[in-house]
């Protein structure tokens, strides 16, 4: 039986709950969770926000643990080995996206906390191709956050071709534009934060940004007009997406990350005479996880992290809505 925390209903407080999981399949893991990070993205499946959560629901895709089981198929997993497990738990292994190697964008890829029960608990399933071992030199303890909020602004590094000599502005230093920050810098790039918030300033530049830019100020919005490579928004508010745009390069991309639900309200010549690109992506395939973890394991990269008991889960939860949380919270058993 697996013991978990659950909510019954949307916005309903999480409470203890348990689950059979029935026979291991022959081609999934089952991990013992030792580590949860809380994405925002749990809070919104929680509130049913995005109008297919189903109840009984157990969150938690930001998974560290050990490999308690694997299925009689899998044979380059181990029993014990530390491994993550992130937004997928698995994909259909036969689309043009996944035979491509991008099964990120595998149409019918399962997600962790989609009609099945996550990481909120001692033990959690998936199947072994969408869970990646962590390697020695990344902590265990923060690096549950890597596998959603680290990838997703990771993974437009290597999509871009990202180089080491461009100029590149995050928007937002949350949960995860100081991973982005952390990323950049080591990846090379001139590295800005765009932030409203003046607490936050010192701990951007310290974190990774050469730059730092008030998004409240018009004045300073204009007078980088024209400098960014690559802009990475993490944000969930609408902002003048116009006035961003324009501190693009020629050829420049403001690429979105951050899941806003107001459409955006764009010009479209300053794209067309400058040959600018607005673009968005989801999480990595689990081969740019791998890729993102050993590159973190050489950088020494981890998310900042506040760290909570499972039965601690409504406090976090609490904590993380606040607004208030530095800068990724993961519950450890």
């Amino acid at each position: 039986m697996i013991k978990a925390y659950a909510a019954m209903e949307p916005g309903g407080e999480l409470r203890p709950f348990e689950y059979e999981a029935g026979p291991l399949g022959g081609h999934d893991v089952e991990i013992r969770v030792e580590h949860c990070g809380i994405c925002y993205s749990d809070v919104s499946m929680l509130d049913n926000a995005w109008g297919f959560s189903q109840y009984p629901l157990v969150p938690g895709h930001e998974v560290v643990g050990t490999l308690g089981a694997v299925g009689d198929q899998v044979t380059h997993l181990k029993v014990g080995q530390r491994v993550g497990l992130g937004w997928h738990s698995g994909y259909c292994m036969t689309c043009s996206s996944c035979l491509s190697g991008d099964q990120n964008l595998c149409a019918t890829a399962k997600g962790t906390i989609v009609g099945r029960h996550g990481g909120f608990a001692d033990r959690v399933r998936a199947s072994a191709i969408s869970v990646v071992p962590l390697p020695e030199g990344v902590d265990a303890q923060s690096a549950g956050p890597l596998f959603c909020g680290g990838i997703t602004v990771f993974n437009p590094l290597i999509q871009f071709n990202v180089k080491p000599t461009d100029k590149v502005a995050v928007i937002g230093i949350g949960g995860l534009g100081h991973m982005a920050l952390q990323f950049l810098r080591a990846w090379g790039c001139d590295v800005t934060a765009f932030t409203s918030s003046e607490a936050k300033q010192a701990e951007a530049l310290g974190m990774g940004a050469h730059h730092i830019l008030d998004s409240r100020d018009p004045a300073g919005l204009e007078a980088a007009a024209g400098r960014f490579d690559l802009i990475l928004s993490t944000v969930h508010a609408r902002l003048d997406w116009n006035a961003y745009v324009g501190t693009l390069r020629p050829k420049g991309r403001l690429h979105i990350v951050g899941a806003t639900l107001e459409p955006l309200d764009l010009g479209v010549f300053p794209l067309i005479m400058a040959q600018r690109s607005v673009s968005g992506s989801p999480v990595g395939s689990p081969g740019t996880i791998a890729r993102m973890l050993a590159f973190a394991a050489q950088h020494k990269i981890k998310p900042v992290i506040e760290s909570y008991g499972f039965d601690q889960v409504n406090e976090a939860i609490a904590r993380l809505k606040s607004g208030q949380a530095r800068y990724r919270i993961v519950l450890s058993h």
